[in-house]
């Protein structure tokens, strides 16, 4: 259910508190040194420039919870605290119709704090309360003018900064590794894609972020052809880490007054370590959409939209998230977003354990025979940075797939975040225990010491991928083909066909067929021989991927 449009909030401006860290450039991580049995060596980090601190605004708190050091949180229990007689929402009633299965499961506490909006609890699309005051506190944190909560996920952000930013038929920057929410957005806003092609690992089966000459070279192409360009955007840090020069993509875009979007989905720490790349805004994006909820602890399905600079109106895209986002957000979800930017003021050393045992386990992964550790010189553009808590690992020297080191992997109790074609990926986070990451290495030396002779004489199928991305066709934009008539086809005889649905393996969430492409020989049978590994399709209206629909033209 959408809300009506409300006129947005006003707040008054001060000046922010100390940076959570240091303006300087970060240092790397790592210096280069010989790697033992390491297919590719990789360095960990490259110094990026930082940019100043932007200003923040902040609310003035209400009198009840002023003080609070995290103010949703104080106002949702103290509600739930409350002796009332309750005739309203939701019909568990604050947990006395709880069903038993989930009550015993999560317990009562979940039912008693999940209220609806009560005056007190504030509203998310007309905030002037402790929403607001949260959501002011954590764009302080997190260095932006403005920050929204979302409870729709970092999709629903992804698609108002879209809509925010383009008309219908203006032009739009992206990746083609971008994830499906962009698509989506598309599809929402009729903006029209211009696609740029990332450099692609075969070896590993993985792309990489975007240049600035490249974002360079398709504003000029469009100029060109008298296009407008509504927007750029960015995905930076990529689901594998690396990390795009978003300042430079900034200096290409921002003269031309053209906004910058980044969707920094699996970036959302950046700024709490000074071993971490450069966040999206420190960089000068207008635009940031980060999911609190992957290497922050806020609750599954809970992200942030930040703002900066002034090419973007924040009163359109308030507009835009009261059309995407439910009428009825969970404040379970909303105080877990201010819980975890609380959780980050109080402790300005929340990752240094984190980050120890990530390169920790790199190293130690790094010497194991017949595995190798991704990093930047992995790819010979000259991307700034990789995430240090992101580790992927490929044990294509033991003649092993992604796929099968995954179930390897799963046999002794290990779950990955991402498993590929090619290599496994883990995200080191604030919970992640040393005993996780001993005994990750630990079943490492046990895939090298089973495997590496064992396999000798093996030929991998899978160690020579063409890039789904490469070569593709597109005759109608996302949405145009999203509302042309279709029909269901055979998968083997698509060839040729125009794709009418979104096709990606998921997760990472990458598309590798895009309503309104061509089928080609290489997205059909990328998609084959990952379906017949057992990997989830999304977006086919067939899972098993024996049919697709194609438009009907």
């Amino acid at each position: 259910m959408s809300m009506l449009l409300l006129p947005p909030s006003s707040s008054r401006s001060i000046a922010p508190p100390p940076a959570v860290r240091s303006p300087c450039a970060p240092r790397s991580l790592r210096t280069g040194s010989p790697r033992r049995h390491a297919i590719a060596r990789c360095d960990t980090s490259r110094t990026t420039p930082r940019i100043s601190e932007t200003e923040a605004t902040l609310a003035q708190p209400s009198a009840a919870v002023q003080g609070a050091t995290a103010p949703l949180v104080q106002a949702l229990k103290s509600t739930a605290a409350q002796d009332v007689s309750c005739f309203h929402f939701p019909g568990h009633n604050r947990g006395k119709a709880a069903p038993s299965s989930l009550s015993n499961l999560v317990g009562m506490g979940a039912f008693l704090h999940d209220l609806p909006e009560l005056p007190e609890l504030d509203d998310l699309f007309y905030p002037k309360g402790v929403i607001l005051d949260a959501q002011n506190q954590a764009a302080r944190l997190f260095g932006s003018s403005k920050t929204w909560f979302l409870v729709n996920g970092s999709t629903c952000g992804i698609q108002a900064a879209v809509m925010a930013t383009c008309s219908p038929c203006d032009y739009i920057i992206i990746p083609r590794n971008c994830h499906i929410s962009v698509i989506s957005a598309l599809v929402l806003s009729g903006a029209v894609p211009k696609y740029i092609v990332p450099e692609y690992n075969s070896a590993w089966d993985i792309a990489g972020g975007v240049t600035p000459s490249q974002v360079d070279k398709a504003l000029k192409e469009l100029e060109k052809d008298g296009k407008k360009v509504g927007a750029v955007l960015v995905t930076s840090p990529t689901y594998h880490g690396i990390c795009s020069d978003v300042q430079g993509v900034v200096d290409v875009c921002h003269p031309l007054h053209i906004p910058v979007i980044v969707d920094e989905a699996h970036g959302a720490h950046f700024r709490f370590h000074h071993s971490f790349p450069s966040t999206a805004i420190e960089q000068g994006a207008d635009l940031a959409v980060q999911s609190t909820h992957k290497v922050l602890s806020s609750l599954t399905q809970s992200s942030m939209l930040h703002m900066a600079g002034g090419l973007v109106d924040a009163d359109k895209v308030s507009q835009c998230l009261q059309l995407l986002q439910s009428s009825s957000p969970s404040y379970l979800l909303l105080s877990s977003l201010d819980a975890a930017r609380a959780q980050l003021s109080e402790n300005s050393k929340s990752f240094d354990d984190s980050v120890a045992m990530a390169l920790e386990t790199k190293d130690q992964l790094m010497v194991i025979p017949g595995l190798s550790v991704l990093d930047l010189s992995c790819f010979a553009s000259d991307f700034p940075a990789i995430d240090p808590l992101r580790i992927t690992f490929s044990a294509s020297g033991l003649h092993l797939s992604g796929y099968e080191a995954d179930d390897i992997l799963e046999e002794h109790r290990i779950v990955c975040e991402l498993v590929g074609t090619q290599a496994v990926t883990f995200a080191v986070n604030l919970g992640t225990r040393r005993q996780d990451v001993q005994k990750l290495v630990q079943c490492a030396k046990y895939l090298s010491d089973k495997y590496m002779s064992a396999n000798e004489s093996r030929f991998s199928k899978h160690n020579y991928v063409r890039s789904p991305l490469d070569k593709f066709s597109v005759k109608l934009t996302p949405r145009q083909a999203f509302f042309t008539k279709k029909r269901r086809v055979c998968i083997e005889d698509s060839l040729g066909e125009i794709c009418g649905e979104l096709i990606c393996p998921y997760p990472p969430g990458i598309p590798v067929l895009i309503p309104g492409e061509v089928v080609t020989q290489d997205s059909l049978s990328y998609l084959l021989n990952v379906r017949d590994q057992g990997m989830t399709i999304s977006g086919a209206a067939d899972g098993e991927l024996k049919s697709i629909m194609v438009c009907n033209l």
